[in-house]
């Protein structure tokens, strides 16, 4: 991608997905949100809306690989969520690798309670913070990016 990029971000979880927005001219990111996904599925309206107010060029969805570089049950979630936004807004959507990403919201969560910027109350959003953590990777580390792999169960 070139120019200017605006981006959603994603950090999915199977009870939640944190969201966040970022762009190439700052380079920063910061949290929109969190979908709450009931039955497997996000809340679909809710994030129609962030679409369209934010109107990205590309979404970037967290790759969770082991610490190995393996294959698990959440990584094979968030494909599929890459795949799927691709298909629902037909626009670009690459991962990244996401391993530590929630360690790191952790600690700037931590962190920001410690100096009296965030509330007890406000761990609901560290999943948007995981978010931005894999914006932020996207924007500074183009190595961790990759184009989500095609659904292999799919039949022709």
């Amino acid at each position: 991608m070139s120019g200017p990029t605006t981006l959603l971000g994603f950090d999915v979880g199977s009870r939640r997905i944190g969201v966040a927005v970022g762009n190439t001219i700052s380079g920063s990111a910061s949290e929109v949100g969190v979908l709450d996904v009931h039955e497997g599925s996000p809340d679909w309206p809710r994030l129609d809306r962030w679409v369209g107010e934010w109107r990205p060029d590309a979404l970037v969805v967290g790759d969770p690989a082991t610490l190995d570089g393996g294959d698990q049950p959440a990584r094979q979630r968030a494909r599929a969520f890459a795949r799927e936004l691709a298909h629902r807004y037909r626009l670009p959507v690459e991962q990244v690798d996401e391993r530590r990403s929630s360690q790191e919201a952790a600690r700037r969560f931590a962190a920001g309670r410690a100096a009296g910027t965030r509330r007890r109350h406000q761990a609901s959003q560290l999943d948007a913070l995981a978010a931005v953590v894999i914006l932020e990777r996207w924007l500074t580390e183009p190595g961790a990016r990759h184009v989500p792999e095609p659904d292999t169960d799919a039949t022709p």
